[in-house]
């Protein structure tokens, strides 16, 4: 029975790890249908999406059997299995050992980011959230610039921790594991020793990649650090462990009142985090434009059903979900430290089609709310700005390019006094699709682009 509930949690975190890589690799658009509610399980992202209920589901899941999703839901925490078990396959005799739980690191780092994120500073604190991490790292290995050295250095620093210390990352620096660690702790369902059994030949000690169970410490475990591997289980020689109930005498164990203060003052700052405002401008962080200058954006131009840039901003982990599912290949993620790693719409090598709703189809957070495509030509995401002096029709040539591939007829030709004419455009009808400056000719500078809006309209 023992070694079945692992076996069970491994193809069942096979599972969960293989549909989210397949899905962030997936340029077809097809797993979407079958596998886009993965990410949305996810626990900062339904957290940011609004969805309690759900969230609300794994507190208590958590409360009931302990981190449960930290070993099948989370792909981070299922990531890091590889390399630990890499590191047994090339050293067969390494053993861990029991190690006192560092507090102090894991909550700190834990108070930070909610109050990073509390004070608008979303892109930096997402760094180190694990959904957001393994999305952007499984995204951004094959990209370039400043994405590629963000997964590169994450692939690294968790791939050292996992390979040498099993899930210390989960429990020292990651967000959620630490949230969930609070909650973990007064587990009704946990791993239980029966000292009448138990020899003390530490196998358990030695397996449990969280390093959390002491032996020789009175042969206990730490919940709030164990994360539903279950190896011990399957590893006790005389049975002596098992996934049981609290007994009698731990169940009346009087409660530190400084945890329990802790506890409720980080639930309280995080449902302040998921309704905080942040009115903050983002800027581009646009890739370069190949033949042409970089267009100098006000105001960022993000997705269709984005709402506004308050709401992307807040909601965004920049897991690059959005970014790999783009056939046009308009989203690309920021380098801006303000917006890092969150997507806007960059107009290099398409535009955004009317009959293309991916990413509000994919976005697990919000920060894309879903939207048909009848509603998208109905929505401005920004304004096209003409410029004269660099348009090839006001210099002789006759162009008029951006006129003729403009789906939302906003844009006409109107003759100047000397006979050129140029593009005008009429801004109430504009959406701000980007086909007009990925059409314009003109070089180096383009004669028109689009200014985002920070607020999105209806035309």
């Amino acid at each position: 029975m023992n070694k079945s509930l692992k076996v069970v949690r491994i193809i069942l975190a096979a599972l969960m790890l293989l549909g989210i890589t397949a899905l962030l690799l997936d340029t077809t658009g097809v797993l979407r249908h079958w596998m886009g509610w993965a990410p949305k399980v996810q626990m900062l992202p339904a957290l940011l999406a609004g969805n309690f209920l759900l969230v609300a589901a794994m507190l208590v899941v958590t409360l009931l059997i302990g981190r449960f999703y930290c070993a099948v839901v989370c792909p981070m925490g299922i990531f890091q299995d590889i390399f630990t078990w890499a590191h047994k396959v090339i050293f067969p005799k390494r053993k861990f050992h029991y190690t006192k739980p560092a507090n102090g690191l894991r909550y700190t780092v834990l108070v930070l980011f909610v109050l990073a994120m509390l004070v608008g500073m979303n892109s930096i604190a997402l760094l180190i959230a694990p959904y957001s991490a393994y999305a952007r790292m499984v995204t951004g290995l094959h990209a370039a610039g400043a994405v590629r050295w963000v997964a590169i250095v994450t692939l690294v620093v968790i791939g050292l921790m996992s390979f040498t210390m099993g899930r210390m990352w989960c429990n020292t620096i990651c967000p959620i594991g630490s949230l969930l660690s609070l909650v973990s702790r007064y587990r009704i369902f946990g791993i239980r020793i029966d000292n009448a059994k138990c020899v003390g030949c530490h196998r358990c000690e030695q397996g449990c990649k969280a390093m959390c169970i002491d032996i020789d410490g009175g042969k206990r475990v730490d919940h709030s650090r164990c994360v539903d591997c279950w190896n011990c289980l399957a590893q006790c020689p005389v049975g002596a462990i098992s996934l049981s109930g609290k007994k009698k005498e731990e169940s009346e164990k009087p409660v530190d009142g400084s945890r329990r203060k802790f506890l409720a003052t980080t639930a309280a700052v995080g449902t302040a985090m998921v309704v905080e405002a942040q009115e903050q401008k983002l800027d581009g962080g646009l890739a370069a434009l190949t033949g042409k200058s970089v267009p100098l954006r006000k105001t960022a131009v993000k997705p269709f059903g984005a709402r506004s840039l308050k709401n992307f901003h807040d909601h965004c982990t920049g897991c690059q979900l959005c970014v790999s599912q783009c056939p046009e290949k308009v989203l690309r993620p920021s380098s801006k430290l303000e917006s890092l790693m969150q997507p806007e719409m960059n107009y290099t090598d398409g535009y955004c089609r009317m009959a293309c709703t991916r990413c509000s189809e994919v976005c697990p957070t919000g920060a894309i709310l879903p939207v048909s495509k009848e509603e998208k030509t109905a929505i401005s995401i920004g304004v096209a700005v003409a410029v004269h002096d660099n348009c090839l029709s006001a210099q002789g040539i006759a162009c008029g390019t951006c006129a003729r591939h403009c789906p939302a007829a906003a844009i006409s030709m109107v003759t100047l006094d000397d006979g050129h004419q140029v593009p005008v455009v009429n801004e109430s009808r504009c959406l701000g699709c980007g086909a007009c400056e990925y059409y314009c000719p003109a070089r180096p500078a383009a004669a028109i682009y689009v200014e985002g809006r920070e607020v999105h309209q209806e035309v």
